[in-house]
């Protein structure tokens, strides 16, 4: 409201209390009613606007950004709150009470100090909430890890957020943990690479067990043909060649990965068995003798 408003307002409720003392009110107490009710024509008139023009329009923005339901809301209610607070302080001004408005926002000073020392936690998991909602580092629905934790997001309000483990527990989580460290969002790009590594004998045929591994990723609903299966050597140790797979799933945190994983895994081993490669295991060898009874032997430890 600008200032020709704020003082054509007072001036109505200067006229309007005029009129309630020509019809027999005592002065005092129609100024009093004049005011009364220019506070609550100024605030009905700040409501309305704010309900059928501000609230939309914020609405249509955040709905822009693509937010769920459950993040819009908050945000909603937190700017329908300012709105009611700001139509509540200006119907006070334009009102003629002052000296009302200077003492409740002087206690309101006071509060809000000695209450901002008393929730400190939740003022900081609340600010933590809004940079969840603005950066959008994870969304409901998503499979995150944190902190040796990891799940489905539920839920994702100002203060916490509520997320679902693969054992089905269900964790509230203060929003500030998931701000203050790093989140790995495994949805976020749609995709996931999982990589396992098989091991297999040095007689072996490194190409062929190479074939087989990519065959049967190949074969496996839900892997990925782009990005295509790979296989490296990546190591060579006392016993065996090492070769690790990568493979491609799609929706991580909607698709049975383990399940998957798994199935491709087991087929693998199957193959490596018709066709005689070998998985070996580390032997290991005692050598030396007892020297009494009750006696620990003594002796050389070896790894064939």
């Amino acid at each position: 409201m600008t200032v020709a408003g704020l003082q054509a307002a007072t001036g109505i409720g200067g006229y309007l209390g005029e009129v309630l003392s020509d019809i027999g009110l005592p002065p005092q107490l129609a100024d009093a009613a004049a005011a009364a009710v220019v506070f609550a024509v100024v605030f009905l008139g700040i409501y309305a606007v704010s309900k059928i023009v501000v609230v939309p329009l914020v609405t249509r923005l955040l709905d822009r950004r693509g937010l769920d339901e459950h993040v819009r809301k908050p945000v909603v209610l937190v700017i329908y709150g300012a709105l009611l607070f700001a139509a509540v302080a200006v119907a006070f001004a334009v009102a003629g009470f002052g000296n009302i408005l200077i003492a409740l926002s002087t206690v309101t000073a006071a509060a809000t100090l000695a209450v901002g020392f008393a929730m400190q936690d939740v003022i900081k998991n609340f600010v933590a909430g809004v940079f969840i909602y603005t950066d959008e580092p994870f969304r409901t629905g998503d499979w995150i890890e944190w902190e040796g934790n990891s799940g489905y997001v539920e839920d994702i309000s100002l203060r916490v957020s509520r997320v679902r483990t693969f054992d089905n527990e269900h964790l509230t989580v203060p929003n500030s943990q998931l701000t203050d460290g790093v989140i790995k969002n495994y949805d976020r790009n749609g995709t996931l690479r999982l990589k396992f590594t098989f091991r297999i004998g040095f007689e072996d045929d490194v190409d062929r067990a190479t074939d087989i591994i990519v065959e049967e990723a190949r074969k496996r609903e839900g892997i990925l043909e782009d990005p295509e299966p790979s296989v490296r050597l990546i190591e060579i140790n006392e016993a065996s060649f090492g070769l690790q797979s990568r493979i491609w799933i799609s929706d991580p945190g909607g698709s049975d990965f383990l399940g998957i994983r798994g199935q491709f895994v087991q087929a693998v081993t199957d193959r490596f068995e018709e066709e005689g490669i070998t998985i070996p295991y580390p032997h290991r060898t005692i050598d030396g003798s007892l020297e009494g009874a009750g006696s620990a032997p003594a002796g050389a430890v070896s790894d064939d």
